[in-house]
């Protein structure tokens, strides 16, 4: 465990104490401008055990991953403010905070591009099989083959191809116009009502499953969407088509999707989440067929990271100012 105790002279008083920042800031970021704003305490990592005693003194605790109940506020009698490090905020129990009077911030739109970039990494990866050719040519097999190149498997071409979005906000609108770049004709499951860009086409989810090349999700995870891609709906996909998810984990079915890699129903799945993180060892997941896992890195480019930091250094200062924004409670 570090700890990061910064004594700087600043206009403010207040305490604040960062509880989980390693994945936000392993040490390539500046804390300045939270620095600038009060008496700044920054832990790597923090134990469910251990919050009250590192943030008894705080008024504003800001985290990421760090679950903050109705018990923590309760034993927690400076705390003011809640920033969460994050865009998602079911880390912390809003419902108590706006009882206790406690503001909760997050941080909106910070990763959009980025995460955007994520989906298409992972398609580029498996529509050109990038990691697979990268990786047998460095154990020399390029150079031991008889012709000026080889492919192993089919290499498949985006353009024309049919991309359904789930969900329209920041980032499945982000991904749109990546696909329309690529000549994809893109259809959306949305609930906008407006005429959408680059030619999206509204259409009814299992019709999106059921006709699309690629299928990309991008919805909020809540009752009505946890879980929505399951056998059932795997069923519905053309034989090979590729599913990708950057959301949230509990969007899919695990066991179903590997069920479906499995037996080749699905091509490929590309996941930047899953639904426990780190996963269980016994994921069936990590042992699919065609199944391509980064580890939760779509949000953590040095750029939207930066935006990340200064974001939650202006909610803390319009905070302070009397003026809080971005506001979830």
């Amino acid at each position: 465990m570090e700890i990061y105790i910064v004594e700087s002279e600043n206009l403010y008083s207040m305490n604040i104490v960062v509880l989980d920042a390693y994945t936000l800031n392993p040490g390539d970021l500046s804390w300045g401008k939270l620095e600038a704003l009060g008496n700044l305490k920054v832990y790597d990592r923090t134990l469910p055990e251990e919050i009250v005693d590192r943030a008894k003194d705080a008024e504003i605790v800001l985290v990421n991953k760090v679950v903050i109940d109705g018990a923590c506020m309760e034993a927690l009698p400076n705390l003011k403010y809640i920033g969460v490090l994050a865009t998602g905020y079911n880390v912390v129990d809003v419902d108590e905070a706006r009882k206790r009077g406690i503001v909760v911030t997050n941080i909106p739109a910070y990763s959009t591009d980025s995460v955007a970039q994520m989906v298409f990494a992972h398609i580029l990866n498996i529509v050109s099989r990038v990691d697979m050719y990268a990786s047998q040519n460095r154990n020399g097999r390029w150079s031991n083959c008889n012709d000026f190149c080889y492919y192993d498997s089919p290499i498949m071409e985006l353009a024309g191809k049919r991309m359904g979005i789930v969900g329209l906000g920041h980032t499945g609108m982000a991904t749109a116009r990546i696909a329309d770049a690529f000549g994809m004709k893109v259809v959306a499951f949305t609930s906008k009502t407006e005429q959408l860009p680059y030619g999206i086409e509204p259409l009814p989810l299992d019709e999106i499953f059921a006709t699309c090349d690629i299928v990309s999700l991008h919805c909020p995870l809540n009752e009505r969407t946890r879980g929505m891609v399951d056998a059932r709906r795997l069923g519905l996909m053309k034989k090979g088509a590729i599913l990708i998810n950057t959301g949230r984990g509990p969007l899919v079915c695990e066991k179903d999707v590997a069920d479906a890699l499995s037996s080749g129903r699905l091509g490929a799945f590309g996941a930047d989440v899953l639904s426990s993180e780190p996963p269980a060892s016994d994921n069936p997941l990590l042992t699919a067929p065609n199944c391509f896992i980064t580890p939760h890195i779509a949000w953590a480019t040095v750029e939207a990271r930066t935006r990340l930091v200064d974001i939650c250094a202006g909610n803390v200062k319009a905070y302070i100012d009397g003026a809080p924004v971005n506001r979830v409670d």
